[in-house]
């Protein structure tokens, strides 16, 4: 399906990029492990595209233009992108899961803030649940509840790397938390840009993104026993080191702005070994009534696109507008160059 020179870059990039991910893929069965790290580069390699460019709004015009391409089976000529259009062919890869992570992208180019605690949520399903979704079609899941639940565990994920990163974000001029928290901390979100303090209100703020993560973690973990049996080590393994993040996150006294919390390679050795028990007593515990809980509002849409329970028109159009909003800036950020 993928060519093995292709599929060695893509290994490679995932290596040196997100040791979580290339850690806890490696207790994956090979059928779901080789497209997972295909899926992943891809969508590591654009982030960090739009993440650490110049030209951000160019750079989601351009990841816009490769899925067309990918869609159309004329992928761009590069290792990444030809092993995501053999993804999308051999597992019928709906379009708008790889759509909701441009549009999450697209939103950071733009250097979107969030109101709420549901808005950031609504990012972490587009670039987060997205792919936690496309996850589960390499798996041939297409189970709603194992849909959801998969959509849980992405924005567990997302919340906790924004809860790691709040000083490295501010330093960048990005903020992720919801503002409402802020208003309600008496704390000036500018302020906070100009000088990233880890003051108490700020660590007030991410031990309560925490508790958020750890709620949806707990969710999540219904939805692992729904999983094909050989893949269930490795969702585990994802699941406990990410959330091994947070611990440590708790243990720096929720100071995430002086400090950036880590886990070892000992840490993640012994976080997958806990995996493979906990992957075994999965398979003999009876399947815990919350698998079947509705999916959060904000990854509802993705459930259904991967479900094949209808397409979501609307989406289409706010994706084509925000498109040609970023085109514009992109005009103009150009115009300005030259002037």
């Amino acid at each position: 399906m993928i060519d093995p020179d292709d599929l060695a870059y893509c290994r490679d990039a995932i290596r040196t990029g997100s040791y979580s991910f290339h850690a806890a893929s490696r207790l994956l069965p090979a059928r779901v492990r080789d497209p997972a790290l295909a899926l992943y580069a891809f969508c590591r390699l654009a982030d960090d595209a739009v993440d650490e460019g110049d030209h951000k709004a160019r750079a989601v015009l351009t990841l816009r233009d490769r899925l067309k391409l990918a869609y159309a089976g004329c992928p761009r000529n590069t290792p990444t992108d030809r092993a995501f259009a053999a993804i999308v062919e051999e597992f019928e890869m709906p379009r708008a899961l790889p759509e909701a992570l441009l549009e999450g992208l697209a939103w950071d180019a733009r250097g979107d803030r969030y109101a709420t605690l549901s808005e950031v949520t609504s990012y972490s399903a587009r670039v987060a649940s997205a792919v936690g979704a496309m996850m589960c079609v390499l798996m041939r899941v297409r189970d709603r509840d194992a849909l959801a639940r998969a959509c849980d565990l992405g924005v567990a994920m997302q919340l906790t790397n924004i809860a790691r990163d709040v000083g490295e974000d501010a330093r960048a001029g990005r903020l992720y938390l919801p503002m409402d928290w802020f208003a309600e901390a008496g704390v000036d979100p500018d302020a906070f840009l100009r000088d990233p303090l880890p003051t108490d209100p700020v660590r007030r703020m991410v031990a309560r993104l925490l508790a958020e993560a750890r709620r949806l973690y707990l969710r999540a973990e219904s939805g692992i026993a729904a999983l094909p049996v050989d893949a269930r080590t490795g969702i585990w393994a994802a699941r406990l080191i990410y959330a091994a993040i947070g611990r440590e996150i708790r243990r720096n006294g929720h100071d995430s702005v002086s400090m950036r919390a880590r886990t070892g390679s000992l840490q993640k050795i012994a976080l997958m070994g806990e995996a493979v028990v906990l992957s075994a007593t999965t398979s003999m515990m009876p399947r815990h009534a919350v698998l079947h809980a509705p999916p959060l509002p904000e990854t509802a849409y993705l459930v259904d696109a991967a479900a094949r329970t209808g397409p979501a028109p609307q989406r289409t159009v706010e994706l084509l507008d925000l498109m040609a909003d970023l085109a514009r800036r992109d005009r103009a950020g150009r115009g300005r160059i030259g002037a």
